[in-house]
């Protein structure tokens, strides 16, 4: 998951992996000829990992069907997989731009708030260098595909808060990490479907107005 959320589907071959103990590391060229490095922990995965390496053939991720055949995993598998535990149209592709997003948002939000327009259009150029860096795409493309413009509109506007003052004696979040910020995840999606649920207490309450004007009309 983390792979296709930073840097797309990618045809991944045995090669590509080293595995040892709980520890799992791929080495690829993604998108635009980019060479990526990425470390995993995870006993399970690993295992998975190890298993995906004996069988035979070029591919990394394959499985065996009744005949016993190794037949690889495609990206229209895996969206298959994500729409049918969603019950949504979900594609991978949705999980990068809400990375994307939430990575612009992290940057934007551990700044200080901008002086000027300038200085904070200067930031969001920044914040997309990051979101894209870590996606593997170029600045162009992260922007106008993978962070959604809500976020920068918010930035412009002063709507994202500033970086929180550090306690001290504050224990570390064991859920967070350096791809995982539950905190910045709930942030940005309050600030997508705000305005959404704004939207629709209005048209509630304008149907409800309406048909109480059409009663008094009777």
């Amino acid at each position: 998951a983390r792979l296709n959320r930073s840097f797309g589907l990618t045809t991944m071959r045995g090669r590509h992996v080293s595995v040892s103990g709980s520890s799992i590391r791929f080495r690829f060229r993604g998108k635009s000829g980019q060479h990526h490095e990425v470390d995993i922990r995870d006993r399970r995965l690993a295992g998975v990992v190890r298993r995906c390496q004996e069988l035979p053939g070029q591919e990394l991720f394959q499985y065996l069907d009744e005949d016993g055949q190794a037949v690889d995993v495609t990206s229209d598998d895996v969206n298959a997989y994500l729409q049918d535990a969603s019950g949504s149209d979900v594609t991978t592709r949705d999980f990068r731009i809400w990375a994307g997003t939430v990575l612009a948002y992290r940057a934007l939000s551990a700044l200080e708030p901008a002086g000027d327009e300038r200085i904070a259009r200067r930031n969001i150029v920044d914040a997309v260098r990051v979101s894209a860096g870590q996606l593997g795409n170029t600045e162009a493309v992260a922007r106008r595909s993978y962070v959604h413009p809500a976020v920068l509109e918010a930035y412009l506007d002063g709507n994202i808060p500033g970086p929180k003052p550090k306690r001290a004696a504050e224990p570390p979040d064991p859920l967070s990490s350096s791809d995982v910020d539950p905190a910045a995840e709930a942030a940005v999606l309050a600030l997508l479907t705000g305005p959404l649920e704004r939207d629709a207490r209005r048209s509630v309450r304008a149907a409800r107005s309406g048909r109480a004007a059409n009663g008094r009309g009777r």
